[in-house]
């Protein structure tokens, strides 16, 4: 048995579970890492994987009462009080000390970290992971996924010390993994870190498996008539998303549709799905919020009603919307070109320098939608053989480009380093 069939890593975040970016790249990680041999356990506030593989502190989750009322002292204000600076040394010692337990417990040799060192969601669990990497000298790699400069509201901040210092650290033991080109120069400018590019990937050397007789009455369930095209925002309801774009296209369309929203809101408030909705009403789109009937697998909802996979609403939407204006990389980019979707989109930045130049072929648009993306969206929906060929083009260059055979050639590398295996 090789050696690295022994070794045992240990994965880092706020929340492991659900339909959020992170927990959706680290369930590929933990895929591409088990056929490598290695074992995987995970330290969260919340975790999906099975008790005997996870240790739970509910502080660690960035949606705890406490680290709210931190979060809401430390960015909504121009002054920390004392009382919050003693809470999150607090807690920075409570993490830290089932952080050290975690590590013992299940025998951890290597710490992947899911943007918990990038994006300050939870100050005192930064705190708590920087310390014991310092203090341990663990083998770490940060996996970030965005940063806190990419986002508006952590600009206003009485947390600098704690953000300068922690996300991410700057320590011998901790290699930082970004997922795009732009983060890389970012985190060299403000840092002077060097970083190791892996883009998200889609499991392209397997197809994905075929519609079959449970999600049979999907339309159905979610109200969409047999008269209607299906228009999928498969994203949260956060405002950089831009979703109020995939309204205005629905209703310049002209033709009966019906837009789907398959998430919530996530880590922040409802008002912009208030927004979303009023708007909505004003165009007269018919716009459906299901994130309680679409979740990551299916299972039932408390009265027993079908909650359908991601999956199986890509298989019924006729065209994918994403009018983003910032991305990280774009996981809603490579789920609708693994299943074979067309996709109507915003060329935001990183799909511009990292995606598009590689070929792939999408109704993109700029700041705003024009007459030739409605009547190019038109063209898709009245000619399946188009759509057609325009999404078996793009599978082809996601299994070349972002297959998980990529991502095990580049993290066996990594891994290698990491642990000193020669």
């Amino acid at each position: 048995m090789d050696d690295k069939q022994k070794r045992r890593i240990g994965f880092a975040s706020t929340r492991l579970s659900g339909t959020d970016g992170v927990t959706l790249e680290t369930r590929k990680w933990v895929s591409v890492l088990k056929d490598l041999g290695y074992e995987c356990f995970f330290f969260a506030g919340e975790s999906e994987w099975s008790a005997e593989q996870s240790y739970i502190v509910e502080e660690a989750h960035f949606k705890h009462p406490e680290i709210l009322a931190i979060n809401a002292n430390l960015f909504d204000n121009y002054t920390r009080s004392s009382e919050t600076s003693g809470k999150i040394q607090s807690l920075r010692l409570h993490l830290k000390k089932h952080l050290y337990r975690f590590i013992d417990k299940f025998g951890v040799e290597l710490l992947i970290v899911e943007n918990a060192l990038a994006m300050p969601m939870n100050i005192p669990l930064g705190l708590a992971l920087t310390e014991l990497i310092a203090e341990t000298n663990i083998p770490t790699i940060a996996h970030h996924h965005d940063f806190a400069w990419e986002r508006s509201r952590f600009k206003v901040s009485v947390a600098s010390d704690y953000q300068f210092g922690v996300f991410p650290p700057i320590l011998p033991s901790v290699h930082h993994v970004v997922i795009n080109s732009y983060a890389s120069k970012q985190l060299a400018l403000r840092t002077g870190l060097s970083s190791t590019l892996m883009p998200n990937v889609m499991d392209f050397d397997h197809h994905p498996p075929k519609p079959d007789e449970y999600a049979n009455d999907l339309r159905q369930a979610l109200g969409i008539t047999n008269d209607e095209y299906l228009l999928l925002q498969p994203t949260r309801i956060v405002p950089r998303k831009r979703i109020e774009m995939a309204i205005e296209l629905a209703r310049r369309l002209n033709v009966k549709c019906a837009l789907v929203i398959s998430h919530h809101s996530g880590d922040e408030d409802n008002s912009y799905e208030l927004y979303l909705r009023k708007y909505a009403e004003i165009l007269n789109v018919k716009v459906l919020f299901s994130a309680n009937r679409i979740g990551y697998a299916r299972s039932l909802t408390p009265k027993k009603e079908k909650i359908y996979s991601l999956a199986d609403v890509y298989h019924y939407a006729d065209i994918i919307t994403y009018p983003s204006t910032v991305e990280g990389f774009g996981n809603a980019f490579l789920e609708s070109i693994y299943y074979r979707r067309p996709i109507v989109m915003s060329t935001y930045e990183i799909f511009r320098v990292d995606i598009q130049p590689k070929g792939f072929r999408v109704i993109g648009f700029g700041d705003f939608i024009t007459n030739d993306t409605v009547e190019q969206v038109k063209r898709l929906l009245e000619n399946p053989s188009l759509a057609e060929e325009m999404t078996e083009q793009n599978y082809e260059l996601g299994r070349r480009y972002y297959s998980y055979h990529v991502l095990a050639t580049r993290l066996k590398m990594l891994l290698d380093e990491c642990l000193g295996i020669i």
